[in-house]
């Protein structure tokens, strides 16, 4: 299994073999061999290379998981403790409240697993989770699931944020999404979860914004409301970076406004000791930090 997936990665025997130490023609027996075990075709081969059919395609994707849980299963073994990897994801505006605690949390739990922390879009995480390069990940409730674990995590109040010297901020207290429809806004574009949810709002208030802007990353956007560019409608987390009375804060009185966050991961089968030990104090530190 190892020398196929290796061939696969590299797309030729011969560079598969003079990586691995071994013959070409031993490597292109043992491929065979394997082949002949699942009675099909995995590689196709030419002069140029090899190229997956699409059973080793699907083969490729298992055989790699496989592989990374012998190998944390053999160093769980000779460590005599959990042990392994995780590879966990998280939107902007949820790390920058769950990100340092949860890996303070692990190291103090699990301190032999190695953990990897993604920060991207809600969007982008799914496409991740789908691909299996995330074990676990917190999403948002319109993201697409493919043979996920789905668990709800949290749901977030959405707030209006922006430059109290921008035409047409609101002042006061709170505020309604039909009051905002000469506001210029900036937003993620429509595949990102927080987008799916606005859209739905305005929607249901019978309202159209008025999306001055489209950015798919929160550091920059923020940067543009700072600017003065347009306001935007971030949970409450997204002010934490910013500087203490930058930008006026106004909570999104309509009830569709929220943002419900949940724990998604690959289905129990697929996952290794490590990520599914990490699920839990990832469901703690949540809780911890709620209350």
């Amino acid at each position: 299994m190892r020398y196929f997936v290796r061939v696969a990665e590299l797309g030729s025997f011969g560079r598969a073999a003079a990586e691995l130490g071994l013959v070409t023609s031993a490597l292109s027996q043992q491929v065979s061999r394997l082949e002949g075990e699942l009675s099909t075709r995995l590689l196709q081969r030419s002069s140029s290379g090899v190229r997956l059919t699409e059973a080793g395609l699907a083969f490729l994707r298992q055989a790699q998981l496989s592989l990374r849980h012998a190998d944390d299963a053999m160093q769980a073994a000779q460590q005599a403790r959990l042990s392994g990897h995780v590879s966990i994801g998280l939107a902007s505006s949820t790390a920058t409240v769950l990100g340092t605690p949860l890996l303070a949390a692990l190291r103090e739990r699990y301190p032999a697993i190695r953990v990897h922390l993604v920060e991207a879009l809600s969007g982008d995480l799914g496409a991740m989770l789908n691909a299996r390069r995330l074990d676990l990940a917190v999403v948002f409730e319109t993201s697409t699931a493919r043979r996920w674990s789905v668990a709800p995590l949290l749901d977030e109040a959405l707030v209006l944020m922006g430059r109290a010297d921008l035409a047409g901020m609101p002042t006061g207290g709170r505020v309604r999404l039909r009051e905002l429809a000469a506001l210029p806004l900036v937003l993620p574009t429509g595949v990102h979860g927080l987008r799916a949810v606005l859209d739905a709002a305005f929607a249901q208030a019978k309202t159209t914004p008025n999306i001055a802007l489209e950015i798919d990353g929160l550091s920059s956007l923020m940067d543009a409301v700072r600017g003065g560019f347009a306001a935007t409608i971030q949970p409450g987390a997204a002010l934490l970076r910013q500087t203490a009375g930058e930008l006026r804060a106004l909570p999104i009185a309509d009830r569709s406004a929220r943002r419900r966050s949940l724990l998604a991961s690959l289905s129990d089968d697929e996952l290794s000791p490590a990520a599914l030990a990490a699920r839990v104090p990832l469901h703690d530190v949540a809780r911890t930090l709620v209350r």
